[in-house]
């Protein structure tokens, strides 16, 4: 089915809504949501980001300006997953408990400006993979369009070319508790280190990073054919990542593939 076909649906679905509530990260996803959402209901349409301690460094103010280029009202709230006492400990089900909060808090705003649904950006192809988030979607009635369309990340990418996002190429960028193995707990001062660490990387070029923290062991994912220039600035990168408290780093041979940490599931 071509794109503008699901295009005119959502926009549709969405207009019959009469007012909603984006669950808004900046994303391509998100993005392509809050644009199709302002198309359908215009000044009935509000964006929302949480800034919380996993939004990796220079993220929101991407999502400022991606409200801004849309032209979609923004509005930002604190969010403290950390002070969700089972997010902390880093459960396999991490992800069920940050969404649960985030959604408790989203629905407080929605009632305060009257908005009568909130949506999110999951599409089919998020579904195939480890998506425990999804389940607390699903349990507080959240409405997901790509998912009742059947919409694709491929299609979604493919549509934020056709609205002409700025962020239609932007690599995915999950929240820096996907960078700590499961049982491990996460605290702010090992979110500041992987976000810095991340950050370092992407300002030398390396625009797909992710660095995971095995408590305290770097292991630094790129794409594979960045691996030779990277290695050619190894001590810098070691002494950074050193200077940030980091005892051994490493780079993974395999390269960059989206949640490496849920690799043991398989066999578990």
């Amino acid at each position: 089915m071509p794109v503008d076909h699901k295009i005119k649906q959502i926009v549709n679905a969405l207009a019959e809504r009469g007012s909603v509530l984006v669950a808004f990260s900046g994303g391509v996803d998100s993005s392509v949501l809050a644009a199709l959402a302002y198309r359908a209901l215009k000044n009935n349409a509000i964006a929302v980001t949480a800034d919380s301690q996993t939004l990796a460094p220079g993220e929101l103010e991407c999502a400022k300006e991606v409200a801004e280029e849309i032209g979609i009202q923004h509005i930002v709230i604190s969010y403290d997953e950390l002070g969700e006492p089972e997010f902390a400990k880093n459960p396999v089900e991490r992800c069920y408990y940050c969404k649960k909060g985030l959604l408790r808090e989203l629905k407080k705003l929605a009632a305060i400006h009257g908005m009568n649904t909130i949506i999110e950006g999951t599409n089919v192809s998020d579904l195939k993979a480890h998506r425990p988030g999804h389940r607390a979607v699903v349990e507080e009635g959240v409405y997901n369009p790509f998912v009742e369309f059947n919409v694709s990340k491929e299609e979604i990418c493919e549509i934020a070319h056709e609205l002409g996002l700025s962020v239609a190429d932007k690599p995915s960028m999950a929240c820096l508790s996907s960078r700590f193995p499961y049982g491990q707990r996460i605290t702010t001062d090992g979110l500041r280190r992987v976000g810095a660490a991340e950050d370092f990387l992407r300002k030398a070029g390396f625009k797909v990073v992710r660095v995971r923290d095995h408590t305290g062991l770097a292991r630094i994912e790129i794409m594979p054919d960045e691996m030779t220039r990277f290695l050619a600035m190894r001590k810098a990168v070691v002494s950074e990542f050193k200077r940030l408290g980091f005892s051994y780093v490493t780079l993974d041979i395999v390269g960059f593939r989206s949640g490496s940490m849920d690799e043991i599931l398989a066999h578990a």
